[in-house]
């Protein structure tokens, strides 16, 4: 075989490598384009399968708790569900997906073994309801506000002053949590100081006839005005009443200004601090 011969036969060993590589490309091309346009689509008909179970569970009148949980749920379900048909079109094995997803499924579960701690949490919260969506709760670290949402992973909490609070259902599940919503009727203890030598029944029949007019205060069981302690400065009072827990905030406030400006028109007035100093030469 002479050099022109071999060179016709590399040259053809070529060519056909080119074609091969052409097409396998244009077929790369047109499975990816495949995916991409399986993955808009998917993406959108996820949203609108959204929609429509939100408004099934809302016609259905599901707790806003489950409702919040299972829609994050699914929704992150249906992503997860797309992008593995977008692998099989683009000519990813079954197989070699789910080895590994089975492999990156341990991985994280190792290295994300808070965030797992969180999920569970969710479910705890759902399944044994210490809160849902509408109370208002006090946690372990001091939040206090309304829940907004319970989520996979996180609960949205609002605070009183507008702020946004995602708190890990982990914690929630395992930490301490007063919920303020849970009970119809909320007893409420003022504390106030009259001077000493004013009189301790004039202060308890004022303060008295002040929360017998307040349509918020209950008057069974009734209120109580009672010496709770005799402090350095004056004698401490306790004034204690049952309210409504929608009123107690309110009420609180409203009774305390009234007190205020009450009992020095009676001759009751509250103690400054103070202190005796002798002087001994």
């Amino acid at each position: 075989m002479n050099v022109a011969e071999k060179l016709d036969i590399e040259v053809s060993s070529l060519e056909a490598i080119l074609s091969t590589l052409g097409e396998k490309a244009v077929s790369f091309g047109l499975k990816l384009l495949a995916a991409l346009a399986i993955l808009s689509i998917g993406l959108w008909l996820t949203k609108r399968f959204m929609n429509v179970i939100k408004r099934g569970m809302e016609r259905r009148n599901l707790e806003a708790s489950l409702r919040s949980f299972l829609l994050s749920f699914l929704n992150i379900l249906f992503k997860v569900f797309v992008v593995v048909i977008c692998l099989t079109t683009v000519g990813v094995q079954m197989t070699s997906i789910v080895a590994v997803l089975g492999a990156a499924s341990l991985a994280v579960g190792m290295a994300l073994s808070g965030t797992l701690q969180n999920f569970a949490g969710g479910i705890v919260i759902l399944l044994f309801k210490p809160f849902k969506v509408g109370d208002t709760i006090e946690t372990a670290t001091g939040k206090t506000g309304v829940i907004k949402k319970i989520m996979i992973f996180t609960t949205e909490l609002h605070t009183f002053d507008n702020q946004v609070v995602f708190l890990p259902n982990g914690a929630l599940a395992n930490g301490e949590i007063v919920n303020l919503s849970d009970g119809e009727i909320r007893r409420s203890d003022l504390q106030l100081s009259i001077s000493y030598g004013d009189s301790v029944d004039i202060a308890r029949k004022v303060i008295l006839d002040i929360l017998a007019k307040d349509v918020r205060v209950m008057q069974t069981p009734a209120p109580e005005v009672f010496i709770s302690n005799l402090g350095d400065s004056g004698v401490e009072l306790t004034v204690r009443y049952w309210s409504k827990y929608s009123d107690v905030y309110g009420s609180k406030n409203a009774l305390i200004e009234q007190i205020y400006e009450t009992l020095p028109k009676k001759k009751v007035s509250f103690p400054f601090p103070q202190m005796d100093v002798r002087l001994v030469k």
